[in-house]
C-alpha cells in the first residue's frame, strides 16, 4: 500500500467512527494565542502537550526553524490575521535545541537542490531575478539569535498593534522543557 492509501483508509475509519468529536472546536484560539514555532517532527505533540494546549487553544505556524525572514512572508501574514481576525492578544515564537536550521549551509543546500534534480539554469534564472540562495537558505549560528530576529521582526511590524506582547522561547526537543528568552510584556503599550 502506499502512504495516501494508507491514510486514505484510516481518514475513512476515523470518520466514521466518528472519532473527529473530540476535537471538535471553532476557528477562534480559546487561550487568544498564537504560536510561530519550527515544523521539527519532535514537536508536532510534544509542544501542545508540553504548553498544555489542546485543540482549539493557540493559532499554531510552523515553518523551518521559526524563522522569519522578511515583515511580509506567509507566516508573518498568518500571524497578523490571528490578532485581527480571530482575536489572538498574544505571540509567543519557540524554537528549540538541535534545531537543522542552526548553521544550515546555503551551499551545500545547493548542492542537494542540484543533486535532486534542479537545472543550474534554474538557479541562474532565480540569482538574476535576486533570489540570493544565500540569503534565501539561509538559517542561524544560535537558536537564540534565531528566536530574536523573529520576535524583533513581529515586534517592530508596522501592522503589530502596540498592545500585543511578543515573546521568545527557546525548548529542549526531548523533554519539552522551555527557556524563556524574552517576555514581550515590557515592551507593549496599553491598548
Amino acid at each position: 500500500m502506499s502512504v495516501i492509501s494508507d491514510i486514505m483508509q484510516y481518514n475513512r475509519e476515523f470518520v466514521g467512527n466518528k472519532e473527529y468529536e473530540e476535537y471538535l472546536t471553532d476557528k477562534y484560539p480559546d487561550k487568544k494565542m498564537a504560536i510561530l514555532t519550527c515544523m521539527d517532527t519532535r514537536l508536532v505533540e510534544l509542544l501542545p502537550k508540553a504548553l498544555n494546549l489542546r485543540n482549539g487553544d493557540a493559532k499554531i505556524i510552523k515553518n523551518a526553524g521559526a524563522i522569519l525572514t522578511q515583515p511580509f512572508g506567509s507566516a508573518m501574514r498568518s500571524i497578523l490575521i490571528a490578532i485581527h481576525e480571530m482575536g489572538v492578544q498574544e505571540v509567543l515564537v519557540i524554537g528549540h535545541y538541535g534545531c537543522g536550521m542552526a548553521a544550515l549551509d546555503s551551499e551545500k543546500m545547493v548542492e542537494k537542490i542540484k543533486a535532486n534534480g534542479i537545472p543550474d539554469l534554474v538557479l541562474q534564472t532565480l540569482e538574476r531575478s535576486g533570489i540570493r540562495m544565500e540569503r534565501f537558505l539561509k538559517g542561524f549560528d544560535n537558536v537564540q539569535d534565531g528566536v530574536m530576529q523573529s520576535v524583533e521582526i513581529i515586534r517592530n511590524h508596522p501592522l503589530l498593534p502596540a498592545f500585543i506582547p511578543v515573546h521568545g522561547f527557546v525548548m529542549h526537543p526531548d523533554t519539552g522543557e522551555l527557556e524563556l528568552i524574552s517576555e514581550g510584556y515590557e515592551f507593549t503599550k496599553p491598548r
